[in-house]
């Protein structure tokens, strides 16, 4: 079986679905850590729609999906910073049916060279504590926890990464 990645639209089917399975999975993970339940379907809803990944389209973002024998299994986005010379990974996600197979990895190269290609020479993220799995992945893949560039709600560590 071969992996595959290339740009998406952020509304496409595929996109879409990528979208509601990863904000499904991490709201879900953050409420069954804090309150005990899973996220409440009209919440999950809002949620969903009021993120629509609109930022993620060039010239400023791009969506990447990730498609294994064909089928889409995971999404990463970049968005570029206004002057352009630092880029933030965000939505890195792959279906759990499809983790241990290298996708992680490849669409992570894959939107760093999209970074590096559109004039970035930094990378950076965020993310949370209970995130270990992808907290690993960017250890293993350089990059350094550093101090907060943003102050998202939810961030609870920030990662940055040479590109140049």
């Amino acid at each position: 079986m071969t992996w595959t990645v290339a740009p998406e639209r952020p509304d496409s089917p595929a996109a879409l679905a990528l979208w509601r399975a990863y904000y499904t999975e991490v709201s879900d993970r953050w409420y069954l850590r804090h309150e005990g339940r899973r996220t409440d379907p009209d919440e999950l809803e809002r949620e969903i729609a009021a993120a629509s990944g609109a930022d993620l389209v060039p010239p400023r973002g791009l969506l990447l999906i990730a498609r294994y024998a064909g089928a889409p299994a995971g999404s990463a986005g970049i968005r570029l910073s206004p002057d352009g010379t630092a880029a933030e990974l965000t939505r890195v996600f792959l279906h759990e049916r499809m983790r241990g197979r290298g996708g992680a990895a490849l669409l992570v190269r894959a939107a760093e060279e999209a970074a590096r290609a559109r004039g970035a020479r930094r990378m950076i993220l965020d993310t949370r504590g209970d995130l270990v799995e992808a907290r690993a992945l960017y250890a293993r893949l350089g990059y350094t926890e550093t101090g907060p560039h943003n102050d998202e709600p939810y961030a609870e560590h920030w990662f940055a990464k040479r590109l140049a």
